[in-house]
């Protein structure tokens, strides 16, 4: 997590190349006011390229994806950016239990 995006910088290489807002838009199915709104929810913040325009990730594209699904459905962009950011922290939880429990059994077969 940083300061500026609950969700933390999560750009692995399969990330790049970064899309521009207008492509990523596009990409989505929606405007480039969509992403406006989930970036000033603070749900993900957009890069910046050396020219200073705004330039998103795929991981950024399938979390602004998913808050789309659940505007789509009637949920206010406030709200499925919280939404969002609460499944990705739960995931990332479970991911966390998961490898602690397969250290842990590793441990016991060792003895």
């Amino acid at each position: 997590m940083t300061e500026d995006s609950p969700l933390g910088d999560r750009l692995d290489d399969d990330d790049y190349p970064a899309y521009t807002m207008g492509r990523a838009a596009e990409m989505l199915g929606t405007t480039p006011g969509f992403l406006r709104a989930i970036g000033e929810a603070r749900l993900i913040t957009p890069l910046r390229s050396e020219g200073g325009h705004r330039r998103y990730s795929r991981y950024q594209l399938r979390i602004a994806a998913r808050a789309r699904e659940l505007v789509d459905r009637g949920t206010p962009v406030d709200a499925a950016c919280r939404i969002v950011i609460l499944e990705d922290q739960l995931e990332e939880a479970q991911r966390i239990n998961d490898e602690y429990r397969r250290a842990a059994g590793a441990g016991k077969r060792g003895d």
